[in-house]
């Protein structure tokens, strides 16, 4: 901050000068924190063969039950070669 002499001989506080880039910049970041800290989700995603990804898939339900932790295979999609891509979610606790 810097002061600023009016006419009169008084003076004011004035905020430096950002430019729109920083502008752009904070305003960004703000909304990436404030979105990570309003998801409830775990998300967390895999790409494994297709024998691979069942088991994993069978691993996740067991330690993360889905009555307890509402877990679900949220995406999935087959990639070249026959490996799957997908993205299991839950909540983080069970209440």
């Amino acid at each position: 901050m810097r002061f600023v002499p009016r006419a009169g001989g008084k003076s004011t506080v004035n905020a430096e000068q950002k430019t729109p880039a920083e502008i752009a910049r904070r305003m960004a970041q703000r909304a990436r924190a404030q979105a990570s800290r309003e998801s409830t989700w775990r998300r967390e995603t895999y790409m494994l063969n297709r024998s691979e990804a069942r088991e994993k898939a069978r691993e996740y339900f067991l330690r993360f039950p889905k009555a307890a932790y509402m877990t679900e295979i949220e995406s999935w999609r087959e990639l070249p070669g026959g490996r799957i891509e997908f993205t299991i979610r839950r909540l983080p606790s069970a209440d």
